[in-house]
């Protein structure tokens, strides 16, 4: 068995997304596929997520950023790829 490529994504939320939980539950969704990273805030109002694992984990998070069901509202997720830079421990709320 091989194992899962290991990616760093990069997620930029915009909508309604400060202020009603939705970093908290990025955080809880994060943790539940076993991925590392954080949810920040941004000054512009949008929520910027750094989030390392298996490819398949992080396809799953933007997903569910995606899917309508979040806390707020979600209008763009735009998203970066790149290789893992390592040491992140936990996933915490900046």
């Amino acid at each position: 068995m091989r194992e899962a490529k290991i990616v760093r994504l990069t997620a930029w939320v915009r909508g309604r997304v400060q202020g009603v939980g939705f970093r908290w539950w990025t955080r809880s969704r994060a943790l539940e596929l076993g991925l590392v990273g954080s949810a920040s805030n941004l000054a512009d109002g949008r929520v910027e997520i750094v989030a390392e694992g298996s490819k398949q984990s992080c396809d799953k998070l933007l997903e569910l950023l995606r899917s309508g069901v979040t806390p707020g509202r979600v209008d763009t997720v735009i998203e970066r790829w790149s290789e893992p830079r390592g040491g992140l421990v936990g996933f915490v709320e900046k």
